[in-house]
This record gives C-alpha cells, structure tokens and sequence, in this order.
C-alpha cells in the first residue's frame, strides 16, 4: 500500500503524489523517514530537504520551516515555505546569498538582521539541496500530470 503525500504553502499546494513509497522529512529533532503504514505523529519541520520517492523516480523539496501531520495512509506537509529542487534559480539564489551576507558583514538596523540571518540561511540550504541532487547525478523525477490549481 503506498502512502499519500501533499506539500503545501500558505499560497499554494506545491506538491501531491497519492502513490509514495516513502518520505523523508526535515524535522526539528531529526530527519525522519516515513513508510506507509507509519503510526500518527505532528511534529515541527526545520530548514531541510524533504524527500519523496516513488519507485525509482524522487522529488526534492527545499522546506523552510512549518509542520508536518503523518498518518499511516498520508503525509500532509505544511511548510512555511517549499520549492522543489527542480525548479530552485540557482543564480537568483547566488546573488539573495550574497545580498545576505553583505547586509550582515556591513550591518544592519537590528530590526532587519532576523530576516537577513534567514535569507543567508535559506539560500545557504537551497545551494546545499541543489549540491546533492547534482551529485547523486541523474535523479528520476516524479512527474505529476494532474491539471495545476
């Protein structure tokens, strides 16, 4: 029996696949890996890399916080933000990087530096998910031919 599994944002549902093999998740004290039939559990997410595979394809998210809401049949992820590895714009993510670490290496007004330390953060993450996926080297994607929302 395969486990579902929804990723979705405050805007949007990025993800959905019904037929999963297997999900690993970026939680807060720990990576976590889920099999169908995987007893309840709602846990926090951190920064991480969220994998799904089905078969021999799998789908590479970048998570940035958020929950998670696992049940045997299905894995609902509510990330503060998502994107899959597939669609991450390394240069715009290069150049958010280095405006980042600009703005903490010159300073900033204390009231800006939270939301710089994040933005340093999650390009940091993106460049490391994308890192890895290029090293694994050609990776099977899930392709999902259902009509976008």
């Amino acid at each position: 029996m395969p486990i579902h599994v929804e990723v979705v944002t405050q805007e949007r549902k990025v993800f959905d696949e019904p037929e999963a093999d297997m999900v690993i998740v970026p939680a807060t004290e720990g990576v976590m890996g889920v099999l169908p039939h995987h007893a309840p559990v709602l846990t926090t997410l951190g920064f991480g890399e969220l994998i799904v595979r089905k078969g021999n394809a799998e789908e590479s998210f970048a998570i940035y916080g958020g929950v998670v809401d696992v049940r045997p049949d299905k894995v609902v992820v509510l990330a503060d933000l998502a994107e899959s590895s597939f669609d991450l714009d390394m240069q715009a993510i290069e150049q958010a990087r280095q405006r980042a670490a600009k703005m903490l290496e010159e300073g900033v007004p204390p009231e800006l530096n939270r939301e710089a330390a994040l933005a340093l953060r999650r390009a940091e993450l993106a460049v490391r998910i994308r890192s890895k996926l290029q090293q694994r080297g050609a990776v099977l994607r899930i392709v999902d031919d259902r009509d976008d929302e």
